[in-house]
């Protein structure tokens, strides 16, 4: 933003969408349930056990079951449904929700297999973190339509639609007054205009340049209408206590940094300049894709961050006013992209005084993170290991010299 950074954290998971954000990783393997998990079977076997039928073969594909066959066979429980039957539809339910909605893709459409050890024990269903898996897939799906030459973005598109309105006062729709927990249920009914799709675009671009550190409420949780409708669980420090770490998430093959060291105003602090970022390419090169494998054994330095994220947990100073310092404005100020307009809409932005509040506010220092090692992107060289260039040729130099 023109003033700083600010992102999608695992309180706003909390808040928004009511997910558990503590818990074990949502991980394992997609389709090869019975090579990696005891007492499960080949995955087409698996689900007819689980859901007493087949889909009809035009109905799948691959490892994907359309979603009209889930609606249409799942769509009203029957009223004398016994407890299996009740828990099978649970099952359907709980698969439409994670495919289509917290963990969609771009078909949009398409049930995944991948969910069938989860919803084979519906009793353990609550320890898994599947705020954090959200996040992650949120996080990787935002970063992949940053790339030109991708149009459609996926992923939990309500928990980053409903984090912009409560953010940005002046971006929300008029009316909605009314909220209730989880607060992302507030936008249910909001339907946004498609005309003028290139106009809306001009518009949203000038609205994001104009915007001050005045502009986003840094902590939209705290007012008394919100604390009014939370759940009051959500405020424990066994709930609460993850969203100040700087851990890694998970979402079987996709791993992502949680990086609130760098929007501490979200927290109720002042930003210090921040460290530096870490590098985790090599890992944006990796989706699942290119046969299936045990994730946490693949991961296993990823599961191991999670698993003691408790070490990375930050102390935050809470001030009355939170936002940047003048260290961290300054260097905002000379180093950053915030102008998304044409140049000519605006002067040179650079030259930008720091305000009397920031100076007031005064200074912060970078809190102690735990260390985690670089992960450059290095296909290159696994594909010279791979086909056999430069230093592997002069292995194989000495037959050739030979024959």
């Amino acid at each position: 933003m023109p003033f700083k950074e600010c992102t999608i954290t695992l309180q706003d998971v909390a808040y928004q969408l009511r997910l558990p954000v503590d818990g074990h990783a949502v991980s394992g393997c997609m389709t090869d349930f019975h090579m990696h998990i005891e007492g499960a079977r080949p995955a087409w076997e698996w689900f007819e056990e689980l859901f007493g039928e087949l889909p009809p073969p035009d109905k799948r594909k691959l490892y994907t079951v359309h979603f009209t066959w889930f609606h249409e066979q799942f769509r009203v429980l029957p009223a004398d449904a016994s407890e299996e039957t009740v828990r099978i539809y649970a099952r359907a339910y709980i698969m439409m929700l994670l495919s289509t909605q917290l963990f969609m893709d771009k078909s949009a459409n398409r049930v995944h297999l991948r969910w069938l050890p989860f919803v084979a024990r519906l009793d353990d269903m609550g320890s898994y973190s599947w705020g954090a898996a959200a996040l992650a897939w949120l996080y990787r799906c935002m970063c992949r339509v940053a790339n030109r030459n991708v149009t459609n973005l996926a992923g939990p598109l309500q928990l980053l639609q409903s984090w912009i309105f409560w953010r940005f006062p002046m971006l929300r729709p008029p009316g909605f007054d009314a909220f209730f927990f989880p607060l992302a249920s507030r936008w249910a009914t909001y339907l946004p205009s498609s005309d003028g799709k290139e106009r809306q675009i001009i518009q949203y671009r000038l609205a994001l340049d104009q915007l001050t550190h005045r502009d986003i409420v840094w902590e939209p949780y705290g007012s008394v209408d919100v604390l009014a409708v939370i759940h009051p669980e959500i405020l424990t420090e066994e709930h609460s206590w993850l969203w100040r770490a700087v851990t890694n998430l998970i979402y079987f093959a996709v791993i992502e940094w949680h990086q609130v060291d760098r929007v501490f105003p979200q927290l109720g602090g002042v930003q210090h300049l921040p460290e530096p970022m870490l590098n985790i390419e090599y890992l944006h090169s990796k989706d699942g894709r290119g046969g299936d494998r045990w994730f946490p054994t693949y991961y296993r330095t990823w599961h191991q961050h999670w698993d003691d994220r408790v070490r990375s947990v930050l102390s935050v100073q809470r001030v009355p006013d939170p936002g940047p310092s003048p260290e961290y404005l300054d260097w905002w100020h000379r180093v950053a992209h915030r102008i998304l307009s044409p140049g000519i809409a605006f002067a040179d932005p650079r030259p930008t005084q720091v305000p009397d509040d920031a100076i007031l506010r005064g200074s912060s220092q970078a809190p102690t993170r735990v260390p985690a090692s670089d992960m450059p992107d290095n296909r290159r060289l696994e594909r010279r290991r791979r086909i056999g260039t430069r230093a592997t040729d002069r292995d194989w130099r000495w037959l050739d010299d030979m024959m």
